[in-house]
């Protein structure tokens, strides 16, 4: 991501010169992308414009499909400086992870595990589409560690988000619950 961000000959870079610098990583690292920017508060609308490929690149690692955008979404871009701006913030904390990261506990993070892992993503980032007030940041993080657990082949980050997927999802569907609730308790005092 340095190299492409160092890259003074573009103006721009898309998605796609993403997905083929990234290569055999590309859905993993795609992932990363776009789960990662929500991690943190964003602006209303945000969770949505991100979950939406974060949806399909997971479909794709669910079923063990070869890595492919839709030209749509492929071409998609940003200016080249923003973009260095972007890979600057983050990569402390892309070196502190590939630190961390090591092939172990394999089980977790190769296939089946990984299609697993990609319908954990899935159920996630469906959720991340959803409008769901602050229901974005846990699932966010849960998909980024399962990305670096499947590039790095480090089953133990698969391992723990397999284990932060299901309290992601219990607190989603309580937020949900509640705000369901409470629109229904809306309707019924505004028509009593």
């Amino acid at each position: 991501m340095r190299q492409l961000a160092a890259d003074r000959s573009r103006e721009r870079i898309s998605i796609g010169d993403l997905f083929q610098t990234m290569g055999d990583r590309a859905i993993s690292a795609l992932m990363l992308i776009f789960a990662l920017p929500n991690a943190f508060p964003t602006p209303p609308g945000t969770s949505a414009l991100l979950g939406a490929p974060l949806v399909f690149l997971a479909a794709q690692l669910t079923f063990g499909l070869k890595p492919w955008l839709p030209k749509a979404i492929a071409d998609r871009s940003v200016l080249r400086e923003d973009f260095e701006s972007v890979v600057v913030r983050i990569h402390r904390w892309l070196a502190w992870a590939e630190r961390m990261l090591k092939p172990r506990l394999a089980i977790f993070a190769e296939p089946p595990a990984e299609y697993f892992a990609g319908l954990a993503c899935l159920l996630l980032s469906i959720v991340l589409v959803l409008p769901v007030p602050l229901g974005n940041i846990l699932p966010a993080i849960t998909i980024s560690v399962f990305a670096f657990g499947i590039m790095g082949r480090d089953g133990l980050f698969a391992l723990i988000g397999f284990i932060m997927t299901a309290v992601s999802l219990v607190i989603a569907g309580g937020v949900i619950y509640g705000l369901a609730k409470a629109g229904v308790y809306l309707v019924m005092q505004w028509f009593a």
